[in-house]
């Protein structure tokens, strides 16, 4: 699959593409003989991955050291694992926060709407 169908299958631009491979967030996509990347369907499953981890706001550093992990292969399960226990822990943590702030603004919307009922009130003619 070429760049342009991955970056438009992941909504991904080509050039966040480029740079998540030059950086080994992603692992090295392989070349045709015009040196045009030429994505496999294994390609396609990090880029998924990378795009859905980086949405849960996983740092681009923590990712490149997973991926680096990977490819030294089985003996890295573990330290793997443990990556991804920490993150995870973490996104639990920013979740928490989120509810939090949503719940906030629920509460400050709730209060402009009260205040818009009010002020409605005050613009009814009074009845005769």
């Amino acid at each position: 699959m070429a760049i342009a169908e991955v970056s438009k299958k992941f909504d991904i631009s080509q050039d966040t593409l480029r740079y998540y491979e030059r950086i080994g967030l992603i692992p090295r996509v392989n070349r045709n003989k015009s040196g045009i990347r030429e994505y496999t369907e294994e390609d396609c499953r990090w880029v998924e991955f990378i795009k859905c981890m980086r949405s849960a706001g996983l740092p681009i550093e923590v990712l490149i050291e997973y991926v680096a992990l990977f490819q030294q292969g089985d003996e890295t399960a573990e330290a793997r694992k443990e990556l991804l226990i920490e993150q995870r822990r973490q996104l639990i943590i920013r979740m928490e926060d989120m509810k939090k702030t949503l719940e906030r603004l629920d509460d400050k919307i709730a209060r402009y709407e009260q205040a818009v009922v009010e002020a409605e009130k005050t613009l009814r003619r009074p009845e005769d």
